[in-house]
């Protein structure tokens, strides 16, 4: 078998994992296309450790060890990945990434005139005073 074959569906793997992380909205998925890139990655390793292997006469096989530690980290990846999810889907009640970062940027913390200012009832740059804080 041709290093070809592998190569060129390791690239449309790869190539589907880059569109799923950039189109998707839903978290879920784009942890799935990242873990696609992850095998394409995989894949990659295993051919070029064959075809070496072929070339070579001492095989070390160090591809497909690298592999299995690629294989190790993407299983804690995920693992911690789905975690995070639920946790932000309990917590919000959606798993869109683009309403995730729009909650994200809707707080905008007082600056430190702004809550010195409330909480002394002193005037602000403006010239009008603003009310003392209560609880």
């Amino acid at each position: 078998m041709h290093l070809a074959y592998p190569a060129v569906l390791a690239v449309l793997l790869f190539c589907v994992g880059v569109y799923g992380v950039l189109a998707r909205r839903n978290a879920i998925l784009v942890l799935m296309s990242v873990e696609l890139m992850l095998n394409a990655v995989n894949l990659n390793l295993v051919a070029f450790d064959v075809w070496l292997s072929r070339a070579a006469e001492e095989t070390l096989h160090s591809g497909q060890a690298l592999t299995l530690f690629t294989i190790a980290i993407a299983a804690a990846e995920i693992g911690i990945g789905l975690a995070i999810v639920l946790a932000v889907y309990r917590n919000r009640g959606t798993s869109d990434i683009d309403r995730l970062r729009d909650t994200a940027e809707g707080h905008e913390s007082p600056t430190a005139d702004d809550t010195d200012a409330a909480t002394t009832g002193t005037p602000t740059t403006d010239g009008t005073e603003k009310a003392e804080a209560t609880a």
